[in-house]
């Protein structure tokens, strides 16, 4: 089993900057891949991004390419997502999650296990 645990949401203005953690733990020798959904209200939850157990590859959405950045350190068994020129329709619950398998593109279909989530809201 592999428990996760985001960190770091909070209230931002659009145009700002937020960075999410996401701490594992449990059988984390495995060679994951792990990434970022999100569930706006009344929406249903969207893949975000992923990057695969070395780090070498990444895979995401194009809403926000070029804004978020995806990056790990597998010694401190965290993954962390770089949110960068903030805009209102990023409001949602971001959800950490891994994949038993080391490729990103695998963990935007299929995914092993859940964090509970942390909110972040853009005020316009």
């Amino acid at each position: 089993q592999v428990q996760l645990v985001e960190s770091g949401g909070g209230l931002v203005q659009a145009g700002g900057s937020l960075r999410l953690s996401c701490a594992a733990s449990g059988r984390t020798r495995s060679s994951y891949a792990m990434g970022w959904f999100r569930q706006a209200p009344g929406k249903e939850r969207e893949f975000v991004t992923a990057i695969s157990w070395s780090g070498i590859s990444t895979y995401v959405t194009d809403s926000v390419k070029g804004r978020f950045t995806i990056s790990r350190d597998n010694a401190k068994n965290t993954v962390y997502l770089q949110m960068n020129s903030l805009k209102p329709e990023d409001t949602a619950l971001y959800y950490c999650a891994a994949a038993r398998s080391s490729d990103p593109v695998v963990l935007s279909t299929t995914q092993e296990y859940w964090g509970r989530g942390t909110q972040v809201t853009v005020s316009s």
